[in-house]
């Protein structure tokens, strides 16, 4: 067995309409959600053996907010990555690693919910995440395969699923 976290990058600043996509930043709201969740992983008690991520702005800052204790590695290809990239990502990056985070974007993470979990895997962490994948979500699969090479669709159960508004109230939807 594996196991895959995915995180998603934390609320960007789009108030910086001066720069291109690729190098925005994080809103304070997004630095906060960021440092909440990153004390979450830290806590939840899977020990990351790598850590890739996408090189956009974004994703550098959440990463640095949440001080999760490794290094990442950075993968072009994960920036606005669809689902067929990220799974090519997994196979090729993964290693020898058995836990393996990535640290992304949506629609690709949101839809790898979709892409790993079989139907008859699906449960009520499933039932939230297919909702939204909401920024700086943090969802945990466990895989059912010996080598990141194996990946597959249906392979994977979603065994954990948190966002920064499920640990503090104050970070939930603005309306």
């Amino acid at each position: 067995m594996k196991v895959l976290g995915l995180l998603r990058h934390a609320k960007s600043d789009w108030g910086q309409s001066d720069k291109r996509d690729f190098d925005r930043g994080l809103n304070s709201r997004g630095c906060k959600g960021a440092a909440l969740i990153g004390k979450h992983i830290r806590e939840h008690g899977v020990r990351w053996d790598k850590l890739v991520a996408s090189p956009a702005q974004r994703v550098k800052t959440t990463l640095e907010q949440a001080a999760i204790g490794i290094e990442p590695e950075w993968e072009d290809r994960l920036y606005l990555a669809s689902t067929e990239t990220i799974c090519d990502v997994i196979r090729e990056d993964g290693g020898d690693a058995d836990t393996l985070l990535l640290a992304g974007h949506n629609p690709g993470f949101g839809d790898m919910v979709f892409e790993l979990v079989a139907p008859k895997n699906e449960n009520a962490l499933f039932d939230e995440a297919k909702v939204k994948f909401p920024t700086a979500a943090f969802a945990v699969f466990e895989l059912d395969i010996d080598d990141w090479a194996e990946l597959k669709e249906g392979c994977g159960k979603l065994v954990h699923f948190a966002r920064p508004r499920d640990l503090d109230p104050d970070l939930g939807p603005e309306h």
